[in-house]
């Protein structure tokens, strides 16, 4: 990974401490308490067998200490229980913030920019890769000033008692924070590619598993389960390179450890052998402090070891945080972001206008998708958007929606789009799509979405409006009736009849369809418009339609072809006149009669 964005990952990681709130603080005090806890019990016993050893002192004169001693067992207990308790808080804390802030990102950058990428993707960054930053705000971080106070107060401590002990601990540390740097150095890129290829994998297996039927059908079952067990392979592989580096680095910190202590065993081992004469500021090695300093020196390096053990947690919340700050970082043109407070209200009495001039879409990139275009959509007026796929036409609409920036003018009710509270704005809306969209539930909670506490018979009052009551009714549990993931339990046609409904709910103004009839078949079709005319009678409209033939009762039909409007008029006047229009009624015609001649045959 380069050095300077790693560096910059850093940065933002230790910018989101705040969120773990006094827990972080809470941790590294239980933790400091702990320590010093291990510097009394190691003073009281060294003192309790030197006396009893070496000076031959009764037990009884010992009192005192055994107490304290056994004192301290406990309460080391409740403060290692007191800090991990503190430190999973301040772990949880945080992932609770950044999921929330992950989810409210989303939200503001609209369905436009969410389906750039697989749902499985995203599963990744809000579930696997939040979780993983869990350890660095827990482990890692309270370690680091761990790591560097208890050390430092063992050698307090140590130095004036003997000081060559107290310069091979000081010349021995460093060796496990410097080789735990070397084994860490590839971590971070490790965890990265491990982060990338769980996101790869997941996404391709949700697609493949939406898209099962499709699969068996064109015969390519055999071949997309080869390519997921390469995706699998290439995870497992990754996975096990992250493994391999954190035994690694666990193995190297405690070899370097082990042979440290042992240089201080042997300096006390050739001392009292009478062979060293050297550190004791000429008052000579007693017992005590012999076993005081070898009592000490595991716990001199167990927080460089536990910061050496938890280093790849920061490695693995470096490779975690690459997406999540591009993520939570992406700066929106200010004419798609959701106003929280201050937008334009609009007054809705009058109907819905929409005037465009020079519009404009943009991706959210900056590139331009649609456009520049100028249209006039007046109070009551019911517009078609017509062209061959590709033009901009579901994209126009998502800029009316306010889920794609623009560049120009686009005014409703005399208002610039831009300068609007977009969730008053959109509770005057009614959209309906091409891909129905239902949630797992009953039909009640799907069509009463827009008002929970709907009554039964508003409910059915929609759904009737919708041309779907009567397949509601027949059923045991009628509005319970529930609907399963992906829609399970419902066909096409009374899905898109079902969403209709939960549309008519917000008694808008005005009406946004894209191709609300696609993918059904002639009598949902007929349903479905047929529900449409009757509830955009008082209201303003502008759909989105491939069926020509549908279109002799709109006022006005845009033609758009490659993202600018290349005819414009009622049905009749393009029937007239030789153009984009003519050529497609003229193609549907020759389509529909190569059907016929099918169906007859």
């Amino acid at each position: 990974m380069d050095k300077s964005l790693e560096k910059q990952l850093i940065s933002w990681l230790r910018q989101q401490k705040k969120a773990c709130g006094f827990y972080l603080n809470l941790t590294v005090l239980f933790g400091l308490l702990t320590g010093f806890s291990l510097v009394v019990q190691a003073y009281l016993l060294s003192t309790i067998l030197h006396g009893i050893i070496i000076l031959d002192l009764p037990k009884s004169d010992f009192v005192h200490e055994f107490i304290l001693l056994l004192g301290l067992i406990p309460l080391r207990a409740i403060l290692a229980f007191a800090r991990e308790r503190a430190s999973f808080e301040s772990g949880k804390r945080l992932r609770l913030q950044i999921r929330s802030a992950v989810l409210d990102k989303l939200t503001e950058l609209g369905p436009a920019f969410v389906k750039g990428k697989p749902a499985g993707s995203w599963a990744s960054i809000v579930l696997e890769q939040v979780e993983d930053l869990h350890d660095f705000y827990a482990r890692y971080l309270p370690q680091i000033i761990l790591a560097g106070f208890i050390p430092l107060t063992i050698l307090v401590v140590v130095f004036p008692l003997n000081w060559a002990a107290g310069i091979i601990l000081l010349a021995t540390a460093p060796l496990i924070p410097m080789f735990m740097i070397l084994v860490g150095m590839g971590a971070a890129d490790a965890n990265r590619k491990n982060f990338s290829a769980l996101a790869k994998l997941s996404g391709h297996f949700m697609d493949r598993l939406k898209g099962l039927n499709t699969l068996k059908l064109f015969n390519r079952g055999e071949a997309e389960a080869k390519e997921i067990e390469s995706a699998s392979e290439e995870f497992r592989e990754r996975t096990m390179s992250v493994l391999k580096m954190a035994f690694l680095s666990s193995a190297v910190l405690e070899f370097f450890a082990a042979v440290s202590i042992a240089v201080l065993a042997v300096y006390f081992g050739f001392s009292y052998l009478g062979h060293l004469n050297f550190g004791d500021y000429d008052h000579g090695i007693s017992l005590f402090i012999g076993l005081f300093v070898l009592m000490l020196a595991p716990e001199f390096y167990q927080p460089l070891r536990d910061m050496g053990t938890h280093y790849h947690a920061k490695a693995q919340a470096i490779g975690a945080a690459e997406e999540l700050m591009a993520l939570l970082e992406y700066r929106l043109e200010s004419d798609v972001s959701e106003k929280k407070a201050g937008g334009i209200e609009l007054d809705w009495h009058s109907g819905a206008e929409i005037i465009a001039t020079d519009l404009a879409v943009m991706s959210h990139d900056g590139s331009r998708l649609v456009g520049p275009l100028s249209f006039h959509l007046k109070f009551g007026e019911h517009v078609a958007l017509v062209g061959p796929s590709g033009s901009g036409k579901t994209c126009l609409l998502n800029a009316i929606l306010g889920f794609l920036p623009y560049q120009g003018s686009l005014q409703i009710n005399g208002n610039e789009l831009k300068d609007l509270d977009k969730a008053h704005y959109r509770r005057h809306l009614a959209w309906l799509g091409q891909d129905p969209q239902l949630f797992h539930g009953s039909i009640r909670s799907n069509v009463a979405m827009v008002n929970p506490d709907m009554g039964d018979a508003e409910v059915e009052a929609l759904l009737a409006k919708a041309k779907v009551l009567d397949f509601v009714q027949e059923q045991a549990l009628g509005l319970g009736y529930p609907i399963g993931e992906q829609m399970a339990g419902v066909s096409v046609g009374q899905a898109q009849r079902i969403a209709l409904a939960r549309a008519l709910g917000q008694e808008a103004k005005l009406f946004l369809l894209d191709e609300p009839t696609a993918s059904l078949d002639s009598h949902s079709e007929q349903a479905v418009l047929s529900a449409l005319r009757e509830a955009m009678s008082q209201s303003s409209c502008l759909m989105v339609s491939h069926r020509l033939e549908q279109l002799d009762g709109m006022d006005t039909i845009l033609v758009l072809d490659k993202g600018d409007i290349v005819q414009r008029g009622s049905f009749d006047e393009l029937n007239r006149v030789e153009g984009l229009f003519r050529q497609m009624q003229d193609d549907e015609c020759e389509l529909d009669t190569c059907m016929d001649k099918e169906s007859h045959s």
